[in-house]
């Protein structure tokens, strides 16, 4: 007789409905966004943002800390044995991960940087930005990739740049609330350049024209980052561009009000207006788009990024990305829906 082996529970309506209202009280922003995906895969990227959300406030909110993160990966290690705990989160994403074949180490580097965040890690370069900026954020662009069904190595380096890309966005816009909260997260050598003591300006964050520098100086790398992530927003299939877009859109903005600020997000945070956002959407919607040049799509990932690309790379058993996925539903509830997402974020892209 074969042994009775359990069944995982699969996630039900109300599991995804959970999942859903995380990412609309969590951000609003990636909320509207996610509005524009195919409904076929709308339901993954809720799952993947709840398991993130649920992670950041273990270490944010609850201040759980290593045994936060323990416990996490705990879940994870029950989700990817098949055996997921009696909770909404948990079911759904078994169901992603199990549907989509979404491979753990994107999920691993996460815990990896919340941990990083709960022991107070510093961050001397800018190539140290980026190795905190591709385990909380780029992993993030390497999960939606694998749902996607999109693993090639050139396409999902450009989904962990816009990842990155996004995480700088955030690092530039907050660094006053991050300083108050006893965080820093600019390259301390930047600072030094600039004439500033680390340490020092902790003691006493304000705003000043050497700070603005070296927030600027974040910005033009998350440009560039944006620039590159375009490539392989443009080598999508045309059921996903619209959502990737949107969010790629949303991101650069507040970084272009900080820009409009005087690079001043010290003394207060940029926020873009609900009528911008709305703009930004549409413009979403409407682009055209042109095939990326090859040869500028397949530059090569950032050196941070790269374990994340070849995980994501090694699990493309399938490549049937869904053309044949249902569009954009334009209806009465889709329109109240999007005009209710608009505004707040959360502390990461999470």
């Amino acid at each position: 007789m074969r042994p009775n082996v359990r069944k995982p529970e699969r996630a039900t309506p109300a599991d995804l409905a959970t999942c859903r209202q995380m990412i609309r009280t969590g951000s609003r922003s990636f909320f509207a966004a996610s509005l524009l995906l195919p409904d076929a895969v709308r339901g993954g990227a809720y799952a993947l943002y709840a398991f993130c959300r649920l992670s950041d406030d273990t270490i944010d909110v609850d201040h759980g800390g290593e045994a936060g993160i323990a416990r996490l990966a705990s879940r994870l290690d029950a989700i990817y044995a098949g055996e997921p705990a009696n909770a909404a989160v948990d079911r759904a994403l078994f169901d992603a991960v199990d549907q989509y074949a979404l491979p753990r180490a994107p999920f691993d580097a996460l815990l990896e940087g919340m941990a990083w965040d709960a022991s107070g890690r510093e961050y001397e370069t800018i190539e140290d930005v980026y190795d905190y900026a591709a385990r909380v954020a780029g992993a993030v662009g390497a999960m939606m990739a694998a749902l996607m069904r999109t693993r090639s190595p050139e396409m999902v380096a450009r989904a962990c740049d816009l990842g990155v890309a996004m995480q700088l966005t955030n690092i530039a816009r907050d660094v006053g609330e991050d300083a108050r909260n006893g965080r820093l997260y600019l390259p301390r050598a930047w600072m030094r350049e600039a004439g500033l003591d680390p340490v020092s300006w902790m003691a006493r964050p304000e705003f000043n024209r050497e700070i603005a520098g070296v927030v600027e100086r974040v910005l033009e790398r998350a440009l560039q980052l944006y620039q590159r992530a375009d490539l392989g927003i443009a080598g999508l299939s045309r059921a996903y561009r619209p959502a990737i877009h949107a969010a790629r859109l949303l991101y650069a903005d507040i970084g272009a009000r900080v820009a409009m600020r005087g690079h001043d997000s010290v003394s207060s945070r940029a926020i873009v207006p609900t009528s911008r956002k709305l703009q930004l959407l549409m413009k979403a919607l409407t682009r055209s788009w042109r095939a990326p040049p090859s040869a500028e799509l397949a530059a090569p990932a950032l050196s941070q990024n790269q374990f994340l690309v070849d995980a994501v790379v090694a699990g493309s058993g399938t490549h049937d990305e869904q053309d044949s996925a249902r569009g954009l539903q334009h209806d009465i509830r889709w329109v109240i829906e999007l005009f209710a997402a608009l505004d707040e974020r959360p502390r990461r892209l999470t």
